[in-house]
């Protein structure tokens, strides 16, 4: 197994994308911290497998589920800053609620989520990995999609320029970029006719990715694997980046 004896955190982790790499570290024998603000049907067994309510815009609220992480199994090993919420607003049309919504959980949670991870992780000597959850949509525009776009290339940037921090101590952060993933976050605009036609037409490989597309690479960016990767953004979007 590839994180035997491997603490980590998952935000977003109730379902979706969240879920999918939470189950596949757990399979792959780390114990495993499910984040969300809510634990909807996750069935967990509290030793290896605990749930933590966590709103990744509170600062304080991310503080604490580094503390209980570290308080429970002792150290922290991996931390996928994977909790985000979608965008359907332009620039003429955004208000300033929703861009400030947007960028607080999608930009800032990660900033808070990879901040704390990689204190906690130096301060005990831990050599960790942090995982960004970014987007095509960080390095591509999309229309009416603006605060989400920005949010995303923020986060690109962010681990960019963390991984050069972080690099002396040895933790490793890297970021994914989906492209378009089959959950429920997705399934409204997905099974619009029209959206979901253009989306495969726009995707070489010509399919929607499902949740465990990506897990499968956040397996690999949390394992020893990729210990000489850092820094790096793990394009996972049927080719859609390529075009």
């Amino acid at each position: 197994m590839k994180l035997e004896n491997k603490i980590a955190i998952v935000t977003g982790a109730a379902s979706g994308i969240g879920q999918a790499i939470a189950d596949t570290y757990i399979a792959e024998g780390a114990c495993v911290v499910y984040a969300d603000l809510n634990q909807g049907d996750l069935k967990l067994d509290g030793k290896k497998a605990i749930f933590v309510k966590c709103d990744v815009s509170k600062k304080e609220e991310v503080e604490n589920l580094v503390k209980v992480t570290i308080e429970k199994f002792g150290k922290l090993d991996i931390m996928v800053n994977n909790a985000g919420v979608g965008d359907s607003a332009g620039v003429l049309d955004a208000t300033y609620e929703n861009w400030d919504k947007v960028i607080s959980i999608n930009l800032s949670g990660v900033f808070y989520g990879a901040h704390l991870a990689a204190l906690a992780m130096k301060d005990k000597g831990i050599k960790g990995s942090i995982i960004n959850m970014s987007s095509i949509l960080g390095s591509v525009g999309l229309a009416g999609a603006v605060s989400y776009c920005a949010a995303k290339g923020g986060v690109v940037q962010l681990t960019h320029a963390s991984a050069l921090d972080l690099a002396p101590h040895g933790i490793r952060i890297n970021a994914i970029a989906p492209g378009f993933i089959a959950t429920n976050m997705t399934k409204g605009i997905l099974t619009n006719e029209g959206f979901g036609n253009m989306v495969k037409s726009n995707t070489p490989l010509g399919y929607v990715g499902e949740p465990q597309d990506i897990a499968n690479a956040a397996l690999y960016l949390a394992s020893d694997d990729s210990k000489y990767v850092t820094g790096t953004i793990l394009y996972v979007d049927g080719g859609w980046t390529a075009r």
